[in-house]
């Protein structure tokens, strides 16, 4: 019987039935070969192409089933490290979306006989999170990208600096209603003082009034009253004017912290972007291959904030690059470098030493007016000038 004619009804019904995913017990991993039925089956397995496999199956069988189960690994890995990140999903979802592909690794010709042991086994390696429910296992990936650690330690560190400027400023509040509430209550509670004659020879005396029955005092009493009244006239208005002006100091020295406080909230302002002209950075992107990858560039020109053209070093190629796709580049002490972010940002400075385990260094402001001052910078925010 010939075969059927292209676009005879029983070729196009062929062509459909091979599209989709066929019964598992009707394929053949070592040939790679899906059949659609038990008698293709039975043909296929009878055939000489399946007999030689088998004889160089025979002969290393741990070798094949080693290099099957790496590869089911590997492919289920990527899927549920693109698919799904770091988010926890039930196993047999991944593996629903493994299988689609047609071309699939099938768990059959690997160590693992069923799901829930492939499950298991990545628990126990700490490729994944594993976890037992009333409905299934659930698993989730565990990301060891040395990039993504190093990502997840600088947001870890970005986030325990705003905490540090936002428990600063609670304090330096708490500060100042504590001392508005002692000032405040040294005002209602006065002090006060025993009173002292200066002399014993001296008589205390009191000017009644025109109609009191007693005869008034003498002339010499009446004086003295008068004087002693005018000193602790004087003695109030000199205390008076000495509360007014340790007021007008505990205010001005408040006004000064307010100051300080302020200027060091604006050190702590950052912005999130940082590219400037006539630096060096480092391209560390591989979207471009290994050609520019790792290599120095200079930045010539700044688009929108967060887009630079580089010139390349070495081979002199010129590149638009996102600012994600470059770092900034640490010289040897003695360089000059340029802040790219914080409150002396734009502020060109010489690199006198290198922290590593503060990840900072040790910078001396060369303009502005803060000139000769040293300053500790993170690593990102300065960067070698060309």
């Amino acid at each position: 019987m010939g075969k059927a004619d292209f676009l005879s009804p029983k070729a196009i019904s062929n062509r459909i039935k091979s599209k989709g995913l066929q019964k598992l017990r009707w394929y053949c991993q070592m040939c790679q070969k899906q059949c659609r039925d038990e008698n293709g089956f039975k043909c296929h397995c009878m055939s000489e192409s399946h007999q030689r496999q088998l004889l160089l199956a025979s002969e290393n069988p741990n070798k094949f089933m080693d290099y099957f189960s790496d590869e089911f690994k590997s492919d289920f890995l990527e899927l549920l490290r693109r698919r799904f990140g770091t988010k926890r999903v039930h196993n047999n979802i991944v593996y629903n979306e493994y299988i689609s592909d047609r071309e699939h690794v099938h768990m059959n010709s690997t160590q693992w006989e069923t799901l829930t042991d492939f499950t298991k086994w990545l628990g126990r390696e700490g490729l994944c999170k594993v976890d037992e429910t009333p409905k299934g296992w659930y698993i989730q990936y565990i990301d060891r990208d040395p990039e993504t650690i190093r990502r997840q330690e600088e947001q870890a560190r970005k986030k325990k600096q705003e905490l540090d400027d936002e428990e600063r400023s609670a304090k330096f509040i708490e500060e100042q209603v504590r001392r508005g509430r002692d000032s405040k209550e040294t005002e209602e509670n006065p002090v006060y003082t025993e009173l002292k004659r200066e002399s014993e020879e001296e008589k205390v005396a009191f000017k009644l009034g025109a109609t009191s029955s007693v005869a008034g005092p003498s002339k010499s009493s009446s004086l003295l009253g008068a004087s002693a009244l005018k000193a602790t006239s004087t003695k109030r208005k000199e205390a008076s004017s000495g509360s007014d002006s340790r007021g007008e100091k505990k205010k001005k020295s408040a006004l000064e912290e307010i100051i300080e406080m302020e200027d060091k909230k604006k050190q702590s302002v950052r912005t999130d972007y940082w590219l400037q002209p006539n630096i060096v950075v480092k391209v560390v992107t591989k979207r471009l291959g290994e050609r520019y990858h790792k290599k120095k560039a200079v930045v010539m020109e700044v688009r929108d904030k967060y887009t630079a053209v580089v010139k390349m070093v070495d081979s002199g190629d010129k590149l638009k690059l996102d600012q994600n796709h470059v770092e900034t580049v640490i010289p040897a002490p003695g360089k000059r470098v340029l802040i790219l972010n914080g409150s002396y940002r734009d502020t060109e400075a010489v690199l006198e030493g290198i922290d590593e385990k503060n990840f900072c260094a040790a910078l001396t402001l060369d303009s502005g007016p803060h000139k000769g001052k040293r300053v500790d910078v993170a690593y990102e925010d300065f960067a070698k000038l060309a």
